[in-house]
């Protein structure tokens, strides 16, 4: 939905305007240039007592640092945006809010992840609920339901979607992404441009406010390994031997980048179900544009029949769309990946918290095999009535069924689903 002024209506406002009903402190995090600053910014517009101090300005920053206890002493909501690069504020915060422990007192934003920074006190266990916020999601861009999680949960193997677009549809949409900058502009080219300065500017800028990084060359070169390895199993060792570089480096490296919103990892699932399950995490970007950006893809290169990174790309794409999903979901549901030592495999797996499961895998052709469900059966013969539904998303045009509980689908009911 559009607001009046244009805005894309975000899908995290409900549950931001909750948890300041409920808690005391909010933080809103996620990565820079998501949209942190226009969602407090339309909450607190709506609030007549609210103020906002964004330490992006030099002198406000300068007062945080210098009078922590005075800059936080407000009778209303006090918005503060971009709080990590004051960190000391936390505590100030702490104390101000023990004071008068009334809900709705501050609503913070961080583009890193504040809690885990070092220097930062465990101050605020209790007081503070944390609400991530990724980039546009496609159903926000489009104005469609974003329902995919709950409809599969709810319909199971009877939910069925139709769609009209192409691969080519798929490929761009992966090439814009969901960072709001992005998507406003209209040439891949210049999207292009904003996501290597974006990248740049994380690099240069807000890793050098969290930690010491002596060689900015190593860190970029392994950006480049990661897009590479978008969708593939996160092994620090195996990318030390390629950079050169200790293991302990690339780990420090690779959180480094977690913390700043550009990776995420998707934990390997099991269920006791076999010993020879793989527990090596699945690496994902946060943003599918920025992994193409990072591997120099276009819309043509991504459409060449013998194209190695579309598939990886609309994997990391889909898993991207599936956290933004989780991240504002009611559902007890959590995203994982399945593989075992034989190399069958499940690309994302989502279990309810009562053990209900939905196994995905994703596939940037528009047709499609038999064998293409080795992994998904696998993982019915495992799991009997557990599993609600083995789908494969693809970039065809309509459900099929290939036996009890298995389903190709297209790719787009992850945003156009209710």
């Amino acid at each position: 939905m559009v607001t009046e002024d244009g805005l894309i209506q975000r899908r995290a406002l409900p549950a931001v305007e909750t948890a300041l009903d409920e808690s005391r402190v909010v933080l809103v995090q996620g990565a820079r240039q998501a949209g942190k600053s226009t969602l407090v910014r339309m909450i607190a517009d709506a609030r007549p007592d609210a103020v906002i101090r964004t330490l992006d300005d030099l002198d406000l920053l300068r007062a945080a640092h210098e009078d922590p206890k005075g800059f936080v002493e407000r009778g209303g909501l006090l918005v503060i945006d971009e709080v990590q690069r004051a960190p000391e504020l936390l505590l100030a915060v702490k104390q101000d809010v023990d004071a008068n422990p009334r809900p709705g007192r501050f609503l913070l934003t961080g583009s890193s992840r504040v809690l885990a920074m070092k220097g930062v006190p465990d101050s605020l266990p209790g007081r503070m609920q944390t609400v991530e916020l990724w980039p546009f999601s496609q159903g926000e861009i489009d104005g469609s339901a974003d329902g995919f999680v709950e409809a599969v949960f709810r319909e199971g193997a009877e939910v069925r979607h139709d769609s009209g677009l192409t691969r080519a549809d798929y490929a761009e949409r992966v090439l814009r992404g969901g960072f709001p900058e992005a998507v406003s502009r209209r040439t891949q080219a210049s999207r292009r441009r904003f996501l290597t300065g974006y990248l740049e500017t994380l690099l240069e800028r807000e890793i050098a406010e969290i930690a010491e990084v002596q060689r900015l060359a190593e860190l970029r070169s392994l950006v480049g390994l990661l897009a590479a390895r978008s969708g593939g199993l996160l092994v620090p060792g195996n990318l030390a031997s390629e950079l050169q570089l200790s293991a302990v480096t690339v780990g420090r490296y690779v959180g480094l980048l977690e913390e700043i919103f550009v990776i995420k990892r998707i934990p390997a699932w099991s269920r006791n179900l076999s010993t020879r399950i793989v527990g090596t995490a699945k690496l994902a970007f946060v943003d599918s544009a920025l992994a193409a950006t990072v591997l120099g893809e276009d819309r043509d290169s991504l459409l060449e029949p013998t194209s190695s990174a579309f598939g990886p790309l609309l994997e990391g794409f889909v898993a991207s769309e599936l956290m933004r999903q989780l991240s504002r979901s009611e559902l007890p549901v959590e995203l994982r990946h399945y593989r075992t030592r034989d190399q069958v495999e499940v690309d994302l797996v989502l279990e309810h918290a009562r053990g209900r499961v939905i196994g995905l895998e994703v596939k940037a052709a528009a047709t499609i095999r038999a064998e293409d469900f080795r992994g998904l059966r696998h993982l019915a013969d495992r799991l009997g009535d557990d599993l609600v539904a083995g789908i494969l998303l693809y970039a065809g045009r309509e459900t099929l069924s290939f036996g009890p509980r298995l389903l190709a689908m297209p790719v787009s009911a992850v945003w156009e689903l209710a």
